[in-house]
């Protein structure tokens, strides 16, 4: 049978160009069902490390640094275009053209705690097929450096970040600071931006010591100058970068 197989690939050439041209179908369908856009802000300025989610078919992807994406997706699927400090965006894919995906900064002062829906986020859960495709095995180069498995573990590190900013987002609430110190509104957000605790000391510490820690955050924020303790707006002209103040 070995035999067989062997004569019948090297002695017949229509077996061979047929072979080739069903594998360049199967290509080419791959390639069809592959979303590709770019995402920027309003002065066109490239964004990476966006998160890019089909709704659909639950794949999700990251762009790159020159703000480029693909995911696989078909034509009726939706895509949630979501980043830290700008409105997330929702996509009909009508057709499988080159989507350019604009980002609206959000109106808020530009460290203000992020709105991040649901506390229990489980990605290890929600995306299995990222950490399984993020796995590096010794005898698989494909697992070291194909495209799937480097955006795989990219990813992973973004999720990472996304649980330990919820878990500070669970502990470091409007409600709660805003009971310890008295300050309301802007000023509120101002207070919490400029004092967010950093996720290794809300995982070291207990909450009496997160109250000593806004009470006394609260002593330093008074003790700065006015123009000091508001925080720059968001503008389109630069990239968002969260605050990183730390206890």
């Amino acid at each position: 049978m070995v035999y067989f197989f062997i004569y019948t690939l090297f002695m017949k050439p229509r077996f061979i160009i047929f072979l080739l041209l069903a594998l360049f179908t199967v290509s080419a369908k791959a390639q069809q069902n592959v979303i590709r856009g770019q995402v920027t802000d309003a002065s066109d300025a490239k964004l990476p490390s966006v998160l890019v989610k089909n709704t659909t078919n639950n794949q999700v992807t990251l762009t790159n640094d020159d703000g480029n994406f693909e995911i696989r997706g078909l034509i009726g699927h939706t895509l949630i275009i979501s980043s830290p400090g700008y409105v997330s965006d929702t996509l009909y894919v009508a057709d499988m053209k080159f989507k350019n995906v604009k980002m609206t900064p959000l109106g808020i002062t530009l460290g203000a705690v992020n709105v991040r829906g649901k506390q229990g986020f489980d990605p290890r859960t929600e995306y299995p097929q990222v950490y399984q495709k993020s796995k590096v095995y010794v005898l698989s180069p494909t697992s070291w450096f194909s495209k799937e498995a480097k955006d795989a573990r990219r990813l992973k590190k973004y999720f990472q970040k996304e649980v330990e900013e919820r878990t500070v987002d669970s502990v470091f609430t409007k409600i709660y600071v805003g009971s310890l110190v008295p300050l309301k509104g802007t000023e509120l957000d101002n207070f919490m931006s400029l004092y967010r605790p950093s996720y290794e000391f809300v995982k070291s510490n207990n909450g009496a010591s997160m109250a000593a820690y806004i009470n006394d955050s609260y002593k330093k924020y008074l003790a700065l100058p006015a123009e000091k303790r508001a925080v720059p707006k968001l503008t389109t002209d630069e990239p968002v970068k969260q605050p990183a103040a730390k206890p």
